[in-house]
């Protein structure tokens, strides 16, 4: 959402009443409330209300150093003659998600004899602004980099641009001046959409989803597609990328179930890309009996934020989350630790 210098200048406020007041009203409340001196404020460069997430703004200042100070005060409280009562906001360091992003080389040559590839690429980018796009090389290639929801956008754009091809090649596949090389450009896109390309049985499914989400997507959602709709997942990890294999396992009658599955595993996978974020503990250097009072520290606060999932590692522990938990957590886990070595 941020470049990484704006992302030092921004903090995320959550308890901001939600549906009192028009969204353009309470943006100027909360910019009064962070560049008043009281509130250890300063200027404020730009808010960010609503987001996606009910009740959280993020507010970024023109000084990086303005975060420290609000951070350090013990209370903030929004008060403004245009609402009823005061109400108590929670303010933490904005973190930018820090999930996977995808980087695939795109051969663009197969459209080259039906678009003007420059000016495809160019359509991509003001089509898909998520994503980062190197330059075209002389063979057509051209290096893409972004989110596994900017990802996906791309392949449903260029599915769209290849069907026109694929009905041509169709038309002339009986016409003697058909050219092989056309063919074979077309065969090679098939081949590689295809992992994308539905079964149309609808019997099995394949989802790539970033580690991470698949990790809280299986500990918080799973289940329930196994129990609601009798699906069979399985998965095979390679690193920061988790492919997902899903099977009916009912009968037949029950095939389309799969594809409902897929299609809402997607959707919710966009949704924790926008909301989650990830804070790492490192555990390096410590002995193991720290080592142990570390993750139990992690076990205890675990307790008060039921939709924070911890996953241990030998050398560090991933704390997954929403924003405006996250740092809380990590706050409470630290005071934690050092009550544990007094």
């Amino acid at each position: 959402m941020f470049s990484v210098l704006k992302e030092r200048k921004t903090v995320v406020v959550s308890g901001v009443p939600d549906g009192l007041l028009n969204n353009d009203v309470m943006t100027d409340i909360l910019v009064i409330h962070f560049q008043m001196a009281k509130n250890n404020g300063g200027d404020v460069e730009e808010v960010t209300y609503p987001t996606m997430e009910k009740g959280v703004a993020y507010i970024t200042f023109e000084d990086p150093e303005v975060v420290e100070n609000v951070l350090k005060k013990d209370e903030h409280r929004l008060e403004d003659k245009r609402l009823s009562r005061y109400y108590p906001l929670k303010v933490t360091r904005y973190c930018e998600n820090v999930f996977t992003s995808v980087t695939s080389v795109l051969n663009m040559s197969i459209f080259k004899d039906q678009f003007v590839l420059e000016d495809l690429i160019q359509e991509l980018k003001k089509n898909i602004t998520a994503l980062n796009f190197g330059c075209l090389q002389s063979n057509g290639h051209i290096s893409v980099q972004g989110p596994f929801p900017a990802i996906k956008l791309l392949k449903d754009f260029l599915l769209l641009k290849a069907k026109p091809l694929s009905e041509k090649d169709k038309r002339e596949e009986n016409k003697p001046h058909q050219r092989p090389k056309r063919r074979l450009q077309q065969q090679r896109l098939s081949m590689e959409t295809s992992n994308f390309i539905p079964d149309p049985d609808g019997e099995k499914q394949v989802v790539v989803l970033d580690t991470d989400i698949y990790h809280y997507m299986k500990h918080f959602f799973f289940k329930k597609f196994l129990v609601n709709y009798g699906v069979v997942i399985s998965d095979i990890t390679d690193g920061e990328i988790t492919t997902v294999y899903l099977e009916n396992a009912r009968s037949r009658s029950g095939a389309g179930q799969v594809l409902r599955v897929k299609e809402e595993i997607e959707n919710q996978s966009i949704k924790l890309h926008n909301s989650l974020r990830k804070e790492r503990l490192y555990l390096e250097g410590h002995t193991g009996d720290e080592k142990q009072k570390c993750k139990q520290a992690c076990e205890t606060v675990k307790s008060h934020y039921p939709y924070v999932l911890i996953i241990p590692y030998d050398t560090h522990i991933d704390i997954i989350g929403k924003s405006s938990e996250i740092f809380e957590f990590t706050k409470e886990v630290s005071r934690k630790i050092r009550s544990q070595k007094n």
